[in-house]
């Protein structure tokens, strides 16, 4: 750009200096962000602030993000060039803010962190025959047969499971909305074994299926606790919560059957699109296993 640009720019960088007092750190972000765009001006043919127009501005985006660069990354940027602008726009150097409409791409949807089917079968396979012991089995594999949320689980009352054997229990979800989920066979095991030793804990007649050490229904930070604990027991690294364990039930369960609508039902979600995070998870094998075992694609080893 030509040395009167760049003089303007200077400018600009010493008004947030002294007029904003911006700390040193911002003002260096603020200087490589708007070098870049300069540096994009003088690559492009722009040697002026007023020949910047919008279509410039997302080309610039567009390269950056081509690169690799983060959504919230790019919306710093932008921040900064608007910033420009509108300085600008108050010396009478420019007429309009080429940036204000501009938006960067929107951030992905982080993918949940999902256990592998080996590490599901190890969690809920810790040894122990004491009550607490039984009772936390059953939590789990409830937990990774039906895809239960916490707060569903938590609600349950004895009566629940009182035809377990069907293989099917009603939870209560989202917007008190009733639904059916399947229990699995280890699962239904592990119910009947804390059935038989819930008694010599319920000492007033709790209603609730899950009880504490004293006969009270299960909080839920003590569901966490526990689940905490028994995966640091079993060695598995790492954050592992409960709705871990409802991720890890619909991308196995979507990875073997492949069908989309049969977990959103199972999930209780209403909308489609929230079951859909569970495809990506699902490509996300796939693409392992490509690049594994297809003769193309095989990574060379080192």
């Amino acid at each position: 750009m030509i040395p009167q640009a760049r003089a303007r720019l200077d400018d600009f960088l010493r008004s947030l200096r002294y007029e904003r007092n911006l700390s040193p750190r911002t003002l260096d972000a603020y200087r490589r962000d708007l070098q870049r765009f300069t540096d994009f001006c003088d690559q492009n043919g722009i040697g002026d602030w007023p020949q910047v127009d919008a279509e410039t501005v997302r080309r610039h985006v567009a390269r950056r993000h081509r690169k690799g660069l983060g959504s919230r990354s790019l919306q710093r940027e932008l921040s900064a060039l608007r910033s420009l602008f509108r300085y600008l726009l108050r010396q009478g150097v420019v007429d309009h803010n080429p940036a204000a409409d501009v938006q960067a791409p929107k951030a992905g949807r982080p993918l949940p962190k999902i256990l592998d089917v080996e590490q599901a079968t190890r969690l809920v396979s810790f040894s122990g025959d004491g009550p607490l012991d039984v009772r936390d089995r059953a939590i789990l594999e409830l937990f990774y047969s039906s895809g239960l949320r916490l707060s569903e689980l938590l609600a349950l009352d004895r009566e629940a499971v009182a035809d377990i054997r069907q293989g099917r229990i009603r939870v209560t979800g989202k917007g008190n909305k009733t639904r059916e989920v399947p229990v699995g066979r280890h699962a239904i095991a592990a119910l009947e074994a804390w059935l038989r030793e819930r008694p010599a804990l319920d000492r007033a007649g709790e209603p609730a299926l899950f009880l504490s050490r004293d006969g009270r229904r299960l909080s839920a930070r003590a569901v966490q606790q526990r689940l905490r604990q028994r995966a640091r027991q079993q060695g598995i690294t790492g954050r592992v919560h409960p709705h871990m364990l409802r991720h890890s039930f619909a991308s196995h369960l979507l990875e073997s059957s492949g069908d989309l609508r049969a977990v959103q039902e199972l999930l209780g979600h209403a909308d489609i699109r929230t079951t859909q995070i569970y495809t990506h998870l699902d490509f996300q094998h796939l693409a392992q296993v490509y690049d594994q075992t297809h003769p193309r694609a095989r990574k060379r080893k080192a």
